[in-house]
């Protein structure tokens, strides 16, 4: 009796998922078929054109160079 009753309730889960599987498959029908046919438009890249103008400046006239250590360094 008891392998009956299970027997009815594993028959009876099992009738209950497939009805559900079924039932949204029938629900969602249109939109899965839609969403697997979809193309995206295509859409051509944007070109950005950019004018890029930076004043160069002149190199400087130093009268004497610019040394890394003072002179009077190595002196002492």
């Amino acid at each position: 009796m008891l392998a009956l009753i299970a027997a009815l309730v594993f028959i009876g889960s099992f009738l209950l998922a497939a009805g559900t599987i079924v039932g949204m498959f029938m629900a969602y029908h249109d939109k899965m078929v839609a969403a697997l046919t979809f193309e995206p438009i295509p859409q051509e890249a944007p070109v950005y054109r950019l004018r890029i103008s930076r004043r160069r400046a002149a190199p400087m006239v130093s009268r004497r160079p610019a040394y890394a250590f003072p002179t009077a360094a190595f002196a002492a």
